[in-house]
């Protein structure tokens, strides 16, 4: 249902330099650069980054975006990159029970305030 998603950063050459990072072990490289956006995707820009005008900060809550990862260990990774890159965390990854039983995720605040997650969902093990 949803094409892709951009979220708005006060610094692109400071927001490009860690989602550059942040989104390789999530397989998005970065396909389109111009002077106000980036985009990034596996096939075709699916996580846009644009300049916002008159620089300045988001708000805290900023905006929130999920990206499904294949397995617990990118997300695991996703989670461990971003914050060596200097990122918030805003949720360790782990299993998140009060959405549903097989939710695994991990959470970070950018430097915008944008929380982005990455998530996947874990077959039950047959005991």
């Amino acid at each position: 249902m949803i094409d892709h998603v951009s979220i708005e950063v006060a610094d692109l050459e400071r927001a490009t330099a860690f989602y550059d990072t942040v989104l390789e072990p999530l397989g998005l490289s970065r396909l389109v650069t111009r002077e106000t956006t980036v985009g990034y995707g596996k096939k075709y820009p699916e996580f846009w980054l644009n300049r916002r005008e008159g620089g300045g900060s988001a708000s805290q809550s900023g905006f929130h975006v999920a990206l499904r990862c294949a397995d617990p260990e990118t997300v695991d990774a996703f989670h461990a990159v971003a914050l060596s890159s200097g990122a918030v965390a805003d949720g360790a990854p782990g299993l998140r029970p009060d959405y549903s039983d097989s939710y695994y995720a991990g959470f970070i605040r950018d430097a915008d305030g944008n929380r982005i997650e990455a998530v996947t969902f874990i077959k039950a093990s047959s005991a």
